[in-house]
């Protein structure tokens, strides 16, 4: 494994997973990468009751946990952006919610990750994907992105198939340069992609990598 990124030596992170195994696991990785984790906890409503008291720079926390093991893990997210509008919120888990990332994506703040746990591929893919939302980033599973774009059908009827690509990569929070590699095509041409995607959207480019995905987010939010 490479040297953790140096952004992680002074984060505060506390973690909320049921799981006591994936729970003890993920805090001894985020020590090994250098983050100091200061709160560990089996369900969300324990740690929002510590939250404020332990001023974390990021929370990583499950989907689905106690008692209904449906969405409390989005919602307790949700919750702690209000309480801390700061804070740097990442949720691992093996699940998508829809509904309630969707609220929490199109808040229009940054610093904001959604990782399916069996698709994470290494420890270094975690790290940085961390070290992206401690800074201020927004970090997104592919099958995340596609589930909440197939909430959209009739926008992105407009869309053609490579706009269509294009788009799903953005939400990934891709450069220009970066979907050109992936799609093998020049960086010209995905900046006309670009260009009509936000035109047949009816949203402005911002510009910058970051704001294009929470441009994308809060069209979906629509």
């Amino acid at each position: 494994m490479t040297a953790p990124p140096s952004s992680l030596a002074s984060l505060r992170v506390v973690v909320a997973d049921d799981s006591v195994l994936l729970r003890e696991g993920l805090v001894r990785v985020l020590e090994e990468a250098g983050v100091q984790v200061v709160g560990s906890y089996p369900d969300a409503d324990s740690l929002l009751a510590d939250l404020e008291a332990l001023a974390p720079d990021l929370a990583v926390l499950d989907v689905r946990m106690p008692p209904t093991f449906r969405d409390e893990g989005v919602r307790a997210a949700i919750q702690a952006r209000r309480l801390m509008p700061g804070l740097g919120i990442l949720l691992l888990s093996q699940y998508v919610e829809v509904a309630y990332a969707q609220e929490l994506l199109g808040a229009g703040t940054g610093g904001i990750g959604y990782l399916l746990k069996d698709r994470v591929a290494s420890l270094d893919e975690l790290e940085e994907a961390i070290a992206r939302i401690a800074s201020g980033g927004t970090v997104l599973d592919p099958e995340v992105v596609a589930q909440l774009i197939g909430r959209q059908p009739d926008p992105l009827s407009r869309l053609s198939p490579r706009e269509r690509e294009v788009l799903a990569l953005m939400g990934e929070g891709r450069t220009n340069a970066a979907i050109a590699s992936t799609l093998f095509i020049g960086t010209g041409a995905v900046e006309k992609n670009v260009t009509s995607i936000f035109s047949k959207l009816g949203l402005d480019d911002s510009g910058t990598d970051h704001r294009r995905v929470l441009a994308v987010l809060a069209w979906l939010q629509r």
